[in-house]
């Protein structure tokens, strides 16, 4: 499903770079998720190119040895170009976490009007378009009417494996305990992260970030991948060592 940005690399930008801690608790959720892989939405201008918003996929522990059974082993860069294991990830019965950051203002009726008009479109194309999908929409939207999004404000959507998104929001850079609305669809669960690490999403930078960490999560140049030792989760891969939580953070 694409969005309307075209991603191309970017510079860095002190101004607009934004850090992702390696471990993020959700709204509505009480489990703690780890940086599964983050990236960059952006537009291509006369001469420019221009970060939108920056985005952090936090997923659940249980998702690595669940993704690992059938992918470890493969190199990362076949990960990322593979639909298959893209839709295994998007279908994993675990919690995942999404945190789009805005880095320009947008108002939350731009938003939701074109992510649902992606959605119907899509959805009618392969005639799985029904009245639930339509109720799903219509919640969507009413849930971002309102909301206007100044640089550095975000949205959150917490995923859960019964199929819900609790959709929410922050100004300040804070995590809200809960959210603003709960929509209880499988379709648009699944769309909403396919639309930003899918082949055709609007991350391809989130998707290879994801594809990697996950590679080396699942033995892939790691020592020993991420493990939990006395409830301790700890992350040694990539050259991050000692306990997740005092992990480096990932700028994008």
């Amino acid at each position: 499903m694409r969005d309307y940005c075209t991603i191309a690399p970017g510079r860095r930008n002190p101004g607009r770079d934004r850090l992702l801690p390696p471990i993020r608790e959700a709204p509505g959720s009480s489990n703690t998720l780890f940086l599964g892989g983050a990236g960059f939405r952006g537009i291509e201008i006369p001469g420019k190119f221009l970060k939108v918003t920056a985005i952090g996929l936090y997923i659940e522990d249980g998702a690595v040895p669940f993704l690992a059974a059938k992918w470890k082993g493969k190199a990362a860069e076949e990960l990322a170009e593979s639909p298959e294991f893209i839709h295994d990830v998007v279908a994993a019965p675990y919690e995942r976490f999404l945190r789009v950051t805005m880095l320009l203002p947008l108002t939350g009726v731009q938003y939701s009007e074109k992510v649902s008009e992606n959605c119907v479109a899509y959805w009618k194309s392969i005639g799985k378009y029904t009245d639930a999908e339509a109720a799903a929409i219509e919640k969507f939207l009413e849930t971002f009417k309102d909301e206007t999004f100044a640089p550095g404000a975000s949205i959150l959507f917490t995923q859960s494996p019964d199929g819900s998104t609790t959709i929410g929001f922050t100004n300040d850079g804070t995590i809200p305990e809960m959210g603003k609305a709960v929509i209880t669809n499988r379709q648009l669960t699944d769309a909403i992260l396919e639309s930003i690490i899918g082949l055709k999403g609007v991350s391809p930078a989130a998707r290879q970030s994801l594809a990697s960490r996950l590679w080396g999560l699942m033995g892939g140049g790691c020592e020993g991948g991420k493990v939990v030792e006395g409830g301790e989760q700890k992350v040694e891969c990539n050259g991050i060592n000692g306990e997740a939580g005092k992990a480096e953070p990932v700028v994008v």
